[in-house]
């Protein structure tokens, strides 16, 4: 089946907004460019300024499209703010101070974080937010680069209906789903939920293809094959050949699952939840990042067994 791509994707008409963008990294770059192909006008920034600028260049002919110095100007008169950053504190960095986006937002304009962060800066600035008469959603994101790039994300929202209902049809430009889960923090929460999850399916595959290759098997046979059954999963479909191959020099840093876990054990600290499989792969990470693989994809898990 042919993936769909920026290209190509069919953009739903949705009223014309004035856009911000901040953080044009490998989430946020494709994430931005789907605004732009949607007709949007859309006035990004980044940290680094050449990252900006050359988003621009590669969307001159979109209506409205630069870029700004800071997120304070980014963000001046828009109706809707998007946001993905690095963490907690890189984003308070971008919505906090003199130069950040709450003080160049107009009243009841929309601030839509894709940060994978925590759901107390969440509450954090959802109520700074809320105090300058400002909207905040949380909206954490799954699918990856490749799922920024061909605009089919999974994005888990908390926050009030009626900001949720104003950004979702814009939002559409680069999500296959975008969904309400809650007050604010609840998008956090559910992310938390699922690199829980992510995490113990990539020990699991990791354990299962080393016991086949151990064992004299053709894992990718064996992998077409139980891939039609009960073990199916995304990672056994997108990941499963490549771990057979040994390749990891692709896909979401080891470093960036780190970070994320390091969120859900703290969260589970507070709510009083047990997760000794999670504990446990989170420090299966930490040996593949003393190996050297803070870059490779999560998958990489496997090299601890070879």
């Amino acid at each position: 089946m042919k993936k769909t791509t920026l290209a190509d994707k069919l953009y739903a008409p949705v009223t014309p907004r004035r856009l911000a963008f901040l953080g044009l990294g490998v989430m946020g770059a494709p994430m931005a460019a789907h605004l732009a192909k949607a007709g949007q006008s859309v006035s990004v920034y980044n940290r680094t300024s050449s990252k900006s600028i050359a988003w621009c260049n590669d969307f001159s002919g979109s209506s409205g499209s630069k870029y700004a110095e800071t997120p304070r100007l980014a963000t001046n008169d828009a109706d809707i703010v998007f946001c993905c950053v690095g963490n907690d504190d890189d984003l308070r960095s971008v919505t906090l101070g003199a130069d950040g986006a709450f003080a160049g937002m107009k009243p009841g304009a929309v601030f839509v974080d894709h940060t994978t962060a925590s759901a107390s800066v969440a509450r954090e600035l959802y109520q700074a937010a809320k105090n300058l008469g400002l909207q905040f959603i949380d909206a954490p994101v799954s699918g990856g680069q490749a799922g920024a790039e061909n605009g089919l994300l999974t994005v888990m929202c908390g926050g009030d209906q009626s900001a949720f209902d104003t950004v979702q049809p814009v939002a559409m430009a680069f999500s296959r789903a975008f969904t309400r889960l809650g007050e604010c923090g609840a998008g956090q929460l559910a992310k938390m939920v699922n690199q829980i999850c992510i995490a113990g399916l990539v020990q699991g595959l990791s354990e299962a293809i080393a016991f086949g290759q151990k064992a004299g098997l053709d894992m990718n046979q064996v992998l077409e094959v139980i891939g039609k059954g009960a073990a199916q999963s995304w990672q056994l479909d997108n990941r499963g050949k490549t771990m057979v191959a040994d390749q990891f020099e692709f896909g979401f840093a080891v470093d960036w699952m780190r970070k994320d876990l390091g969120l859900v054990l703290e969260e589970a600290k507070r709510n009083g939840a047990r997760l000794p499989v999670t504990a446990l792969v989170d420090q299966f990470y930490a040996d593949v990042q003393h190996m050297g693989g803070q870059r490779w994809d999560t998958s990489s898990l496997i090299k601890r067994l070879r």
